[in-house]
Parts: structure tokens; C-alpha cells; sequence
């Protein structure tokens, strides 16, 4: 149907090679993933309103490191760019905001992370509430392991259910070619692996990878001019929780993940996809039912973080899979999510939608 001059749509998108290791600058990884999602969109560089990155300076090693970055965007002519210490989905929140302002009608998102540079057990645990947490050090796989412990014993799903979830996203990610991890591998299997921190396993890790990606959104008409199906933006919405585990009630909810989706208007119709960030396997079962999605929803068709988890990218990881399944005509609507913090702390949910 025709779109508003307010409606705005991604163009383009692109993405890195998703590695374990990889030996480049993030520069260097940003410059042919930018261009190549300003290519996508039939674009120059300098047709670029406006352009904000994600990405995280502990990751990183060093400070202000995505000023370096801005030498992957081109940036002179002197451009109109902006960064946010988040993933690339809320990058891409902040770029749909301004092209909502009417001032522009183009704008570029990207996020960028090398979890390769550090112990994520250490890194992130240094992150953390500096007097009741960083002390304990209390690491994501300890607080994840007291989560899924206390989704356990909640009676909402058992570590078969778990392992099923492992075994589906690691098979789904053999079809994606972007994928750093896939497989085949039984759920008998995944449950004899020995635990990492009971009750997770191995397989319910996220790999270490380093990566990147990009998105062009455009606005009105102008969609229209640069791609022959665009993916339109029906609803964008990011709420957060207490910073520390102990002050939600329940664990084995993700209130911030309803309330977004509610924001969002997820349950405005349909979802035919959705691509959830679930940093660990059992927390796609958390997130399924905040979500409210039907069972008729296919989840996570690029096999989600367990298929590749460069941080600071994922969640526009899952913007970019939904984007895909609806440009290719796999789905009309669907849903892509991003979390960030400890135990779904911070979550963002984005609902896309194809013309009939």
C-alpha cells in the first residue's frame, strides 16, 4: 500500500564476515560493510543524512575508539554522525528518530564489536553495579546460570526443552551463510556435555565472534526510489529494567521485553517471523512468551546468536534476518529483538512489515 512521507523503511543493509578472530582494526571491518550497504541502497556516501554506530569501548580495549570508526563512514565532506555505547539496534533506533524530525531522508545505523580482544568472563563482570555486583564477581555466565536455574525450577521448561532450542537454532544456522556457528547435533548430546556453570552447558553459550554490519533506512517516497521492496519500520519501541537481578520479581519474565513489544505494537496482527536475541539458549523460551508469540511463528530461521554473537551487533544482526526473510518474500511481518545487560536487563523490539 502507499506509504506516509513519515513512513520509513530499510534500503540496504550488509554484514562482515561473522569470525572467531578476526585480525583487522574495526575500522578496517566497518569500511567494506558500510559501503557495501550504501551500495545495496543505490547510494553515494555523501547522500547520507545522518549516520550513528554502536559500539563499546571496553570490547574495543581503548578509549573513544568509534572515533577511529568514523573513518569507515567517509567523513569528509564533514558528516552529520552520532554513536551510542549500545548495539547496533538502538544505533539504528536513534537513526529512525531523526529521519521521523523530517530534516533528512536517509540515514545509516551500524554497530560494531571484537569480543575476540578480552575473557568476556572478566570484561563484562567489571561492567557491572561496582558495589554489589562487581565484587561477587559475578559474571554473565553466573547471573545467566541463576536465571535459567530459576526458570527451571519455576516448571516452565525443563533442560531437554533447552537443548531442543540448541539443537534447532544450530541446524537453522547451516541455511545462513553469515554464520560463524551451525550444525547438526542431537539433543542427547547437548544434555551429556559436561556443565559450564550448572545448569549451563557449552551449548548454551554464545560463541565468541567478531563482526559487523550496517543498515540504510530511508524515508517516504524516497524508499520507494531506492528499493524495489522496501521494509517498512511498523513500530520501534526499547524499555529497561533494574540494572541489578535482584530487584525484578521474577526472573523468568522479561517485563521490559513485554512492555516493548506491547510499544511496538506486536500484537497489531501477525507475526511470521521473528529473529530474538537470546545471548543464552534458554532465554529464547523467556522471550518467546514475552513476546506472545504463536506457536505458528518461525524463530529464529539464521539461527540467532548461537549462530554468531559479535556484541554490539547482534540485535541488528536479527534486524537484518527479519529485513532479509521479508525482501525475499519468506514473511510479511515480523519481529526483530535485541537485549542488552545481565539477564535481559535492557530490550528493544522492532516490527517490520513488506507491502502486499
Amino acid at each position: 500500500m502507499p506509504r506516509s512521507e513519515n513512513d520509513i523503511a530499510i534500503v540496504g543493509f550488509a554484514q562482515s564476515p561473522m569470525l572467531r578472530r578476526s585480525e583487522n582494526t574495526e575500522a578496517e571491518m566497518m569500511l567494506p560493510t558500510v559501503q557495501g550497504a550504501i551500495k545495496m541502497a543505490g547510494l553515494e556516501k555523501e547522500d547520507i543524512g545522518f549516520t550513528v554506530s554502536g559500539s563499546c569501548d571496553y570490547l574495543s580495549g581503548r578509549g573513544f575508539s568509534f572515533v577511529a570508526n568514523v573513518d569507515a563512514y567517509g567523513a569528509w565532506p564533514p558528516i552529520n554522525e552520532s554513536h551510542v555505547e549500545m548495539d547496533g539496534a538502538w544505533a539504528m533506533y536513534e537513526a529512525f528518530i531523526h529521519l521521523l524530525l523530517g530534516h533528512i531522508d536517509t540515514a545509516l545505523a551500524a554497530g560494531v564489536g571484537k569480543t575476540s580482544n578480552s575473557d568476556p568472563t572478566t570484561l563484562y563482570t567489571i561492567e557491572m553495579d561496582p558495589y554489589y555486583l562487581t565484587p561477587l564477581g559475578a559474571d554473565p555466565w553466573s547471573l545467566a546460570a541463576l536465571q535459567y536455574r530459576a526458570l527451571l525450577d519455576s516448571g516452565k521448561a525443563t533442560e531437554r526443552d533447552v537443548a531442543e532450542v540448541v539443537a534447532r537454532n544450530l541446524a537453522n544456522a547451516k541455511g545462513n551463510i553469515n554464520a560463524q556457528v551451525s550444525g547438526d547435533v542431537s539433543v542427547d548430546e547437548i544434555l551429556a556435555q559436561p556443565y559450564v556453570r550448572n545448569p549451563l552447558r557449552k551449548a548454551d553459550l554464545p560463541p565468541v565472534t567478531d563482526g559487523c554490519a550496517a543498515v540504510v533506512l530511508a524515508r517516504g517516497k524516497k524508499a520507494y526510489d531506492l528499493c524495489e521492496r522496501p521494509v517498512w519500520i511498523t513500530g520501534f519501541d526499547h524499555r529497561v529494567e533494574p540494572h541489578l537481578p535482584t530487584l525484578r520479581s521474577d526472573l523468568t519474565v522479561s517485563e521490559s521485553t513485554r512492555l516493548a513489544a506491547e510499544g511496538a505494537g506486536a500484537g497489531n496482527g501477525p507475526i511470521d517471523l521473528a529473529e530474538i536475541y537470546a545471548p543464552f539458549s534458554f532465554q529464547e523460551l523467556i522471550l518467546r512468551e514475552s513476546l506472545g508469540l504463536s506457536d505458528d511463528t518461525v524463530v529464529n530461521a539464521s539461527g540467532g546468536a548461537q549462530g554468531a554473537n559479535p556484541v554490539m551487533v547482534t540485535g541488528l544482526l536479527r534486524v537484518i534476518a527479519a529485513a532479509q526473510a521479508i525482501m525475499d518474500g519468506r514473511a510479511n511481518r515480523a519481529l526483530a529483538h535485541a537485549t542488552s545487560g545481565p539477564c535481559l536487563q535492557q530490550n528493544l523490539v522492532c516490527i517490520l512489515e513488506g507491502d502486499e
